[in-house]
């Protein structure tokens, strides 16, 4: 029977044992990047997209790409080795070199050959069995999970920042906004003052006054502006796309989603703990560390490998002659100096890390999902403070207007009214987007930012 047969079965038994156990891990696949974006963007479209694409996230997956291969890696020390090889061969011998006198041969040393030998050969080798290897393996799986929920996690913050970097840029939009309705406020102020100078029965100072005011609104505008821009190159660059990249917000902070109902608190955190992509992580790297002890004190055991060739061996092409040889052999470990000791202390000191810092990672998203909650509630009480102050600033600025426009009085009424009005737009922009803010910061703490509408 040869060599090849009598490994036949060995082989076939443990490559089952290789690709058994815990399923495979398929790791995260990072996409082509989206550079050509065109259309409407709204705040959920921003979150995927800097999941997908970003520079952070890009990174994260092909680090979760090095882990999967980590896992072929390992499983190659269970799976077969075969390899081929092709020699010719030429040796001469001294006979002296043997130590001792052959008959017929001179004692002092003859020259024996060149002996030519051509050798084609096939060879095999599989480990049978190896507990070590196995836990391994199974370690590797476990770390390759944990790089995919890194990178999960990794997506997820990415999508947090680009979703507050495009919160940033609408309310950019609303700040210039209500500047330009400012500036509308101002310019219709001078207007008046100019035309009831030119009736009679203004002064001049009111004109002065509704001059400066016109002036403060314009520096205000170009302040206005250039945020606006500011912001849009921020969101570009949040998700990943050229700065000359043209993107339409389809969002407004007035016309995205407010909530009169809160969410349950303690669903929530059930929510998070279950959710979370770092909570996952690490699980599974807790789960990893503890199989690596795991693999290193097997090492202690016996492995077992068969081995085998067969090829043809002979002096030339037409005198070969079919040879094979087959074993198996048992390793047994016994002594190494400690070093095995040494590592199994250092891996469960590396287990008893991970798992504190888990138990604290669960009670931090505990905290951040209380904590998101109280943020949503304080910041939807301050929109409907602002929008309830805006209404009152607009009556108090139309009321001032009509006593000017009725020459009743001067307009130093309808300016400080106006800088009120200014102020009032200014607050419920920063209250809606505080809202928005703190439902990105709930979504955040509940591992869902990606599944934002």
């Amino acid at each position: 029977m040869h060599a090849w047969g009598r490994l036949g079965q060995a082989v076939a038994v443990v490559s089952m044992m290789a690709i058994g156990g815990r399923a495979s891990t398929v790791h995260a696949q990072p996409q082509e990047r989206d550079t050509a974006f065109s259309g409407a963007l709204s705040l959920g479209d921003a979150a995927r997209m800097a999941a997908r694409q970003s520079a952070t996230a890009q990174e994260a997956y092909f680090q979760a790409a090095q882990s999967a291969a980590q896992v072929t890696l390992a499983r190659s020390d269970l799976l077969p080795n075969v390899s081929a090889y092709a020699m010719e061969h030429g040796v001469t011998i001294n006979t002296a070199t043997f130590g001792f006198a052959l008959p017929g041969l001179d004692p002092g040393g003859q020259l024996l050959g060149p002996v030519n030998t051509i050798d084609v050969r096939g060879k095999l080798s599989q480990t049978i069995f190896d507990w070590a290897a196995l836990s391994r393996l199974r370690s590797a799986k476990s770390t390759a999970v944990a790089s995919n929920a890194t990178a999960s996690d990794v997506a997820e913050q990415a999508a947090v920042a680009a979703s507050l970097a495009y919160l940033r840029a609408q309310r950019a939009d609303a700040q210039l906004a209500a500047r330009e309705a400012d500036s509308v406020l101002a310019d219709s102020l001078l207007s008046i003052a100019n035309d009831q100078v030119a009736a009679g029965v203004g002064v001049a100072l009111d004109v002065t006054r509704a001059r400066a005011q016109v002036a403060s609104v314009r520096a205000q505008l170009i302040a206005a502006r250039n945020e606006r821009d500011r912001a849009r190159l921020d969101l570009l660059r949040a998700l990943g796309l050229p700065l000359d990249a043209h993107i339409e917000l389809a969002d407004t902070l007035t016309r995205l989603v407010m909530s009169d109902t809160m969410p349950n608190e303690q669903a929530a955190i059930a929510r998070a703990l279950r959710n979370r992509p770092d909570l996952r992580a690490a699980d599974e790297q807790l789960l990893a560390a503890r199989q690596t002890s795991g693999a290193i004190r097997a090492e202690r055991l016996p492995s077992l490998t068969a081995f085998g060739d067969e090829g043809w061996l002979g002096t030339n092409s037409g005198n070969k002659l079919n040879t094979d040889q087959w074993g198996v052999q048992v390793s047994v470990p016994v002594f190494d100096g400690l070093r095995r000791e040494g590592r199994i202390e250092e891996s469960e000191a590396r287990v008893s890390e991970i798992d504190v810092r888990r138990r604290d990672l669960r009670q931090q998203a505990a905290i951040e999902v209380r904590g998101a909650l109280l943020d949503l509630g304080s910041a939807r009480q301050a929109v409907d403070a602002a929008r309830e102050e805006l209404q009152l600033t607009e009556q108090e600025v139309a009321q001032a207007r009509d006593r000017f426009r009725a020459g009743v009085s001067g307009n130093a009424d309808v300016i400080t009214a106006s800088l009120t009005l200014n102020t009032s737009r200014t607050q419920l922009v920063d209250a809606l987007a505080s809202y928005q803010s703190a439902r990105v910061g709930l979504a955040r703490a509940l591992g869902s930012v990606t599944t934002l509408p």
